[in-house]
């Protein structure tokens, strides 16, 4: 199964931020590719979510499951996140793929196609962070599927 990071904005290379992520995503062993997507126009916050929720959507390959990464999304925890991994690769899912928004969050459109919805907590993290612990909970849900002791409970 290959994942796909969808993202608005650009990460700037030999950041911490950029650091983490490639360590993270070369270490997980599951094929993972990064795409960001910008919208250049300057429009109202509502007319730049709803934009920058297409340019997402138009990534997601046919077939795939969307991960919306969403403040008011399901908690839950690395188990159950690789559990949901696992349920997918078992049913023959060919990617899956994790929509981070813009500074304005996901327009309900995007929300409504998402199979799930989850929030890293109730606080709000910057985008670049997100993707740091979106990359880290990745390769923690496959050392969680391969037994091996980098998680504990």
């Amino acid at each position: 199964m290959r994942l796909l990071i969808a993202a608005v904005g650009r990460l700037k290379k030999k950041t911490p931020e950029e650091m983490l992520i490639s360590g993270y995503v070369s270490k997980t062993r599951f094929p993972v590719e990064i795409k960001e997507v910008e919208e250049k126009r300057l429009l109202p916050p509502d007319q730049l979510k709803k934009a920058e929720s297409d340019l997402l959507l138009h990534q997601v390959p046919t077939g795939a499951k969307i991960v919306a990464l969403d403040e008011t999304g399901e908690l839950i925890t690395s188990r159950g996140f690789a559990a949901r991994l696992k349920t997918w690769m078992d049913e023959g899912v060919p990617c899956v793929v994790f929509l981070i928004g813009g500074a304005n969050g996901h327009d309900e459109s995007l929300k409504k196609q998402a199979d799930l919805k989850i929030s890293f907590g109730r606080m709000t993290l910057p985008h670049m962070l997100a993707r740091v612990v979106l990359a880290e909970q990745l390769y923690r849900a496959k050392t969680i599927l391969d037994n091996h002791p980098y998680h504990r409970d």
